[in-house]
């Protein structure tokens, strides 16, 4: 199948219209996102844990009447009731649900402690698992397809030392948008993970957003307060031209929206050090047979056809 035809019958093909909530959309690259989908005539709820930071991604989006902002901690799963309500109730149904949310929870795996890997679990991979909760279902009811979008990270393919905590929780994101992806593709909503490279964004300074009750029991305060003096750097990939990548995936109902091809060869070693590592021996037929359903994932397959590729 070209990938013209796939687009063609991709439940997001033409986004006008529609609405999609965007998590952690304030800023960097869920505003990206946000202002890709805005012109594209997309309606977009923007929720964002900062009150200041809405205010100015709305006056910096200006159009008012496609966009709606709402307070939310991810975590807090009767808040994201709330702002789906809210959504709703400014738009009608929502299409597309952007989990974009994310801290940037980094150090040395001998320093990390409970309140760290609660934090970047909690929001990082439970932010996304709450989105699905809450809105996944309103999505179904309403029957007009839709598209689930998962912010994982490069990280989760090329883990790299001193991102412990990050790279399990962007590892989690992307397991459980490929297993999804099959089991909704028959209510005509999409899946797609999104793995991006560097952009432009502050997630440096995530720590300033560390609550309270994660401070107590953390290793990682210092080193934080160190990186959120870190600049971003002029060659990182701008939040606005992520924010079309992402709403060309959408369009295409890509399973994978990958940012930055510097990433391929060390992707490619990684795989290889995987197969390479497989048992050198004859497959067991019988046994084989037996756990046919575990051996592989149809959507794999449908992936490769859309972007005219063939199995290694």
């Amino acid at each position: 199948m070209t990938g013209e035809a796939e687009a063609k019958r991709a439940p997001m093909a033409e986004v006008r219209g529609r609405t999609a909530f965007i998590t952690g959309g304030a800023n960097g690259i869920g505003l990206g996102i946000a202002r890709a989908l805005v012109t594209a005539g997309a309606n977009v709820a923007i929720a964002d844990i900062r009150e200041s930071a809405l205010d100015e991604a709305r006056a910096s989006l200006g159009a008012d009447a496609q966009v709606e902002t709402v307070q939310l901690d991810v975590t807090d799963r009767e808040g994201y009731a709330r702002a789906a309500d809210r959504a709703e109730a400014r738009f009608g149904h929502i299409h597309m649900l952007i989990g974009n949310a994310g801290v940037g929870v980094m150090g040395p795996i001998t320093e990390t402690k409970y309140d760290d890997w609660d934090w970047a679990m909690g929001v990082n991979f439970g932010g996304v698992v709450n989105g699905l909760v809450t809105i996944l279902p309103r999505i179904r009811a309403h029957g007009e397809g839709g598209q689930i979008v998962t912010t994982s990270s490069q990280s989760a393919l090329i883990p790299i030392s001193f991102s412990a905590t990050y790279t399990a929780a962007k590892a989690a994101v992307l397991g459980l948008s490929e297993a999804i992806r099959g089991e909704l593709a028959p209510d005509n909503i999409g899946v797609s993970a999104f793995l991006p490279g560097p952009v432009q964004s502050n997630i440096a300074a995530s720590g300033e957003l560390r609550p309270d009750r994660y401070r107590h029991d953390s290793g990682y305060i210092a080193r934080e307060q160190q990186l959120g003096k870190r600049e971003v750097s002029p060659l990182w990939m701008s939040a606005d031209e992520v924010g079309e990548r992402v709403l060309a995936g959408i369009r295409r109902n890509d399973l994978y929206i990958l940012t930055h091809p510097e990433f391929a060869p060390g992707m490619r070693t990684r795989f290889d050090a995987i197969l390479a590592s497989m048992p050198d021996e004859p497959v067991n037929a019988a046994r084989a047979e037996a756990i046919g359903f575990l051996l592989g994932n149809p959507v794999f397959d449908e992936q490769l056809a859309q972007h005219g590729a063939k199995r290694g």
